[in-house]
């Protein structure tokens, strides 16, 4: 998830008089905004304070001029080795010094476009349907929209809380959830058991608004650890569409030590991201279980999280089954410790280290699934053995070229898996102008699950001819992965195809039918919206992707709307109501 940027003096348009001039002025502004953040250090909090103890502060130095940027005769941009934490960006020679407004097209088709935003920066989806009708939740924690997209050509939007989103940045609040309420990021499935759809929504520490530097901030850090919500999960009945039709049925907490703690005193992170559960007997999700996890650079958080497995037999009564926890998490442990100040992130006072999704499950175990697959920032790849709940156990590890500053490892597709034995791991980039390590997509062999090996990375987007530029860092804003989606996509994932957001170059669809020489076989990267759009959050396009594949079609959500895409590469796309209901009732 990508920082808020807010509208500050350092962030104003650059003066439009050539782009030596502009790239003067953004380096200068650059220097005063980093000076205005960065605070003396200090630390109260005893878990931050041993964290910093265990390495000297290695934050990596600004690159040198020269050092990075874009070749003239090649048109090609090389990004820096290493930069330090930040969400905003350095203009470099030769970058455009417009937003350019031109969209840009191969093998794929716009069907419609809804210029509604729930928030410019991120959000989460869920499709499900009732009484033949599909309907499209897109929310971030207080903010939601429920659509009915039945006839993707005619959307209607039936419900709003919280904000929506225009030129002047967020709205007025409207029908607002109570302050220690939100919509969290959902696992919506059909429960056999009971005949209705069972609706999971996690609970995480807020952190955006709260802390932006927990080194130089003692107060907003004791905010997080007395948190005024659950730090948790909620269980629901989900008997019709709107929230009017959800009955909650049950509230846990994952701080393990505490399980009564009230609001206020429960400790860790609650439950990261979308949980994996399948509406069957168990559920994992990524969780730090108390303030002892907390062995991670990422200035923006205090938590290292691994993983919790809990008996869902009962959605009404969730039983904690097991804890996973990999070396190099707890403060306080001898060997956790010296496992993490091994990293060679450690120290560098950005990297986010643990879980920041569930486990990746490409069969569930209920149905004969082996394995889920764990992505943990600078800490790599974990390949997990889930045939036992109640005793979860690694059973392979992979590691990755170090990639500060910006996410280095958040999300694995394990949708071609069962087929060719590749995952796909990523991160995605937090600062704009390319301000930071290019974040590959690296295709990593699990077919054997005791030695996960590295063999390829996806290639990197590039330009049409007919752009204006010949590198994707030229077009300003943020340029790399997001994610695939979600596996609550309706549908069955296309063999070979994997649709990925990529922010400033819209959404690219990677072909790999033929996994060792992968293509990008489709693309739409859609102009960037100055009007309509508040100035900080221009530069964050394209944010995500959700896939119905029982109808072949594309959601891809930017900063100023949303659009409907098809491609052949899914096959021909229908607007008529889905034939079968999702989620799955098989």
């Amino acid at each position: 998830m990508k920082t808020r940027l807010l509208p500050s003096k350092a962030r104003v348009p650059f003066i439009q008089t050539g782009v030596a001039a502009s790239v003067i002025l953004g380096m200068l502004l650059g220097c005063y905004a980093r000076a205005e953040e960065h605070g003396p250090i200090n630390i109260v909090d005893p878990f931050v304070k041993r964290q910093t103890e265990l390495s000297p502060d290695k934050t990596p130095p600004e690159p040198a001029p020269g050092s990075y940027g874009l070749d003239k005769k090649t048109g090609v941009f090389t990004h820096p080795a290493a930069t330090p934490f930040s969400h905003g960006g350095q203009p470099f020679a030769g970058q455009l010094d417009y937003w350019d407004s031109k969209t840009y097209i191969k093998n794929m088709k716009v069907e419609a476009y809804y210029p509604i935003v729930v928030e410019p920066f991120h959000t989460w989806q869920n499709i499900v349907d009732f009484d033949g009708k599909r309907y499209l939740y897109q929310y971030v924690r207080r903010s939601l929209k429920i659509f009915d997209i039945t006839h993707p050509k005619d959307v209607k939007l039936l419900l709003t809380r919280g904000e929506t989103w225009g030129p002047n940045g967020p709205g007025e609040e409207q029908n607002p959830y109570p302050a220690d309420d939100m919509f969290g990021a959902a696992s919506i499935q059909w429960n056999k058991k009971l005949g209705k759809n069972i609706m999971v929504q996690s609970f995480e520490v807020r952190r955006f608004g709260v802390l932006e530097d927990k080194y130089r901030e003692p107060d907003k850090v004791e905010a997080i650890r007395k948190s005024k919500h659950l730090k948790g999960f909620k269980v629901y009945e989900m008997n019709g569409p709107l929230p009017a039709d959800w009955k909650l049925i049950a509230t846990r907490t994952t701080d393990i030590e505490h399980p009564n703690a009230p609001i206020g005193e429960q400790e860790g992170s609650g439950v990261r991201d979308i949980p994996a559960y399948f509406g069957g007997d168990v559920m994992y999700v990524a969780a730090a279980p108390s303030d002892k996890y907390a062995l991670t650079e990422y200035p923006n958080d205090l938590y290292n999280a691994g993983y919790q497995s809990w008996d869902m037999s009962n959605p009404a009564d969730p039983k904690l089954l097991d804890v996973l926890t990999v070396p190099g998490q707890i403060v306080g442990d001898p060997e956790h410790e010296a496992v993490f100040k091994a990293n060679p992130r450690a120290g560098n006072r950005a990297s986010w280290m643990g879980a920041r999704m569930s486990l990746f499950i490409p069969k569930p175990v209920e149905q004969g699934g082996k394995y889920g697959y764990a992505a943990m920032g600078g800490m790599g790849l974990y390949v997990v053995d889930i045939t036992d709940s109640k005793a979860m156990k690694v059973v392979g590890h992979v590691d990755f070229p170090v990639s500060v500053a910006g996410t280095e490892g958040d999300n694995i597709d394990v949708s071609q898996v069962e087929k060719t034995g590749l995952v796909y791991f990523s991160g995605y980039p937090l600062s704009e102008d390319c301000y930071e390590a290019y974040k590959d997509i690296y295709a990593v062999d699990v077919s054997n699950p005791a030695k996960p090996a590295i063999q390829h990375v996806l290639p990197r987007p590039t330009p049409p001819a007919d752009a204006a530029f010949t590198d994707f860092c030229q077009r300003k804003g943020s340029f790399g992965p997001k994610r695939t989606g979600y596996y609550t996509q309706p549908g069955v994932s296309r063999e070979g195809i994997l649709p990925y957001a990529f922010y400033n170059a819209g959404v690219q669809v990677f072909d790999v039918r033929d996994p060792a020489k992968p293509t990008i076989g489709a693309y739409f990267v859609p102009p960037f919206d100055t009007k309509n759009v508040a100035s900080y959050a221009v530069g964050n396009l394209t944010h995500s992707a959700y896939t119905e594949y029982d109808r072949n079609l594309i959601w891809v959500f930017t900063n100023h709307g949303f659009y409907a895409l098809s491609t052949p590469l899914l096959g021909t796309p229908s607007f008529d109501a889905p034939k079968k209901p999702w989620p799955s009732r098989d």
